[in-house]
């Protein structure tokens, strides 16, 4: 699937980018992720994406810089548009999408985890933005998202002076959740979106949009918005499946509508 590959476990799907020797990103891979995300958006028993790379060295390299030594600018724009799409696409997906960081992430290929809600990463794991020594910048979200993450004082470490993180520093900054063992990553964020299927993915939907919101709407404008969408619940199956399930101590069964 055009530098995709997928897989289905349960209700998660794995998309594992598969363009060697670094899974770097082209026009055609980034408009098959976006069309596959909106599909699955419309899968009501997909709950969770996983992302993740091919290999044992690389989780995504980004863009191949061949594709910008001709300087041609209608070129960069049609690249810029297809990696803004795709990601922006990525961060709206409706369920909860992790990223399972299994070996170097650079540029574009850490902006695509930058998208995700979580990341993960192996030990051996190294993440940059190292557009600038190149003279570019990161196009797809990484100014705006690594900033939401990690503060300005590390995005501008990582943007403006080209510095690398290996996975201990990405932890303790809060670029990645987790940190586990080499050769893990992928089963270690399977068994965490698997948590997903527990929770009611309508109210997924609209908590993440809740805590999205916070980037961009000052607080007391989503403070009754977060009001207004508890409510808004009470018009699901979800909500009523959730508490009769509890109060009569069995599992739930998800409609996701």
């Amino acid at each position: 699937m055009n530098g995709l590959q997928e897989q289905r476990h349960g209700h998660t799907v794995v998309l594992t980018m598969s363009n060697p020797p670094a899974n770097t990103w082209t026009a055609d891979s980034l408009q098959a992720l976006k069309q596959r995300v909106a599909e699955l958006n419309d899968d009501a028993e997909v709950y969770a994406l996983v992302i993740t790379g091919e290999g044992d060295k690389f989780f995504s390299a980004g863009a191949d810089l061949k594709l910008f030594a001709d300087g041609d600018k209608g070129n960069a724009a049609s690249m810029a548009k297809h990696f803004g799409e795709a990601f922006e696409t990525l961060s709206a997906f409706g369920g909860v999408s992790i990223a399972a960081i299994n070996g170097y992430a650079m540029g574009g290929g850490l902006e695509v985890a930058l998208a995700c809600d979580i990341r993960l990463c192996e030990q051996q794991a190294v993440m940059a933005l190292p557009e600038a020594t190149v003279g570019l910048l990161p196009c797809a979200g990484g100014t705006q998202n690594l900033t939401a993450l990690v503060g300005e004082g590390w995005a501008k470490r990582m943007i403006l002076c080209g510095e690398r993180i290996k996975s201990e520093r990405a932890a303790q900054i809060g670029l990645v959740e987790e940190v586990v063992a080499t050769g893990t990553v992928l089963d270690s964020a399977i068994a965490l979106a698997e948590k997903v299927a527990n929770q009611s993915p309508s109210s997924v939907r609209v908590c993440k949009q809740l805590i999205q919101a916070g980037r961009q709407m000052p607080r007391q404008q989503a403070l009754p918005l977060e009001r207004e969408l508890f409510v808004g619940l009470f018009d699901t199956q979800d909500q009523k499946e959730g508490v009769n399930a509890f109060l009569e101590k069995r599992q739930a069964k998800w409609k996701n509508c």
